[in-house]
């Protein structure tokens, strides 16, 4: 039976290992991806996702970032070994779902229904690098994989 996720909390569900799993990017497992992508903070991170380019190992930060966020106590070795409903592709999806969950798809997200500010970064907010590099991400797992992340909102 599947668990029930949410969005709100930037929850995502997959299947992994032939066992529903929730992922999550927590704080936590934000300021872990800051140090293992040498991210000085959210934005750089955000900027580095922003680029377009995600190589295997930055698939498996991520998704092992978004396990253990969600409360699996997993390493990524072990993310390496484990097969994602949907192969490479699937994988691909599950980061592009959990990077928007997270960052993107921002209509869900509590500061942005409530009309709350985002603190700035430059001339450009943080919301709108979340959503720029939610897309972008989107984006280059389309053209890489040939199938689309996550449909659009209609």
């Amino acid at each position: 039976m599947r668990r029930a996720v949410n969005r709100r909390r930037g929850e995502v569900a997959g299947l992994i290992d032939g066992e529903d799993r929730v992922l999550c990017l927590t704080l936590g497992a934000l300021a872990e991806l800051e140090d293992a992508f040498a991210a000085e903070d959210v934005a750089a991170l955000l900027a580095r996702f922003s680029a377009g380019r995600l190589a295997a190992r930055d698939l498996i930060r991520i998704l092992g970032a978004g396990l253990r966020g969600g409360g699996m106590d997993v390493d990524d070795a072990a993310v390496a070994q484990m097969r994602i409903d949907g192969g490479t592709a699937g994988a691909a999806r599950l980061v592009a779902a959990l990077l928007a969950a997270a960052f993107g798809e921002a209509e869900e997200a509590p500061a942005k229904a409530e009309g709350a500010a985002a603190a700035s970064v430059g001339d450009a907010s943080v919301g709108d690098a979340a959503e720029a590099a939610a897309k972008t991400a989107k984006r280059a797992i389309t053209v890489s994989t040939g199938v689309e992340p996550f449909p659009a909102n209609p």
